[in-house]
């Protein structure tokens, strides 16, 4: 089984990973989009006819928007640039994701003999928590909606026993 970058995985080539959420269901197949980066390093969606920045381009994989960044001298297609970018920007920002042990051993791998799998090993793992993640979200919503079930039928029961009506 051959396997995809993630460049064509975040383009959509495939309709089942165009899917980033992991729900496991039929993902709907959304129209590619494409955003060119010129020489003065801005970045310009052809959909939407204006300059976006990094922000926005993360606001698009949030939200599962399929795309590719080209250079739009060469075509070359620069979208695994662009999200390890914004991974970059991301791991300085804040409180980072990676621990420099992590990315000593991911670095580790390159040239090595199971390069090859190492991706599809990150991915298969990725997905997994993702979908354990959907399911825990939806498990919290059930169970608060269980849990406010139950406060009402308990307060109607307290009122019920002083002789009041909920």
């Amino acid at each position: 089984m051959a396997r995809k970058s993630a460049a064509q995985s975040t383009a959509g080539s495939a309709p089942e990973e165009s899917n980033f959420s992991g729900s496991g269901a039929t993902p709907e197949v959304k129209p590619l989009r494409v955003i060119k980066k010129y020489p003065n390093r801005r970045l310009y969606d052809t959909t939407t006819s204006t300059y976006v920045t990094l922000t926005e381009i993360k606001k698009l994989v949030m939200e599962n928007q399929t795309f590719i960044v080209k250079d739009a001298k060469s075509g070359d297609d620069l979208t695994r640039s662009i999200l390890l970018q914004i991974i970059l920007e991301e791991e300085s920002a804040g409180a980072p994701m990676f621990t420099e042990a992590v990315l000593g051993n991911i670095i580790r791998f390159y040239g090595h003999a199971m390069q090859g799998h190492m991706g599809a090993y990150l991915e298969s793992n990725l997905q997994s928590l993702m979908l354990m993640q959907s399911k825990m979200g939806h498990q919290s919503q059930n169970i608060m909606s269980q849990m406010q079930d139950q406060m009402q039928k308990q307060t109607a029961q307290f009122l019920s026993a002083f002789g009041l009506k909920p």
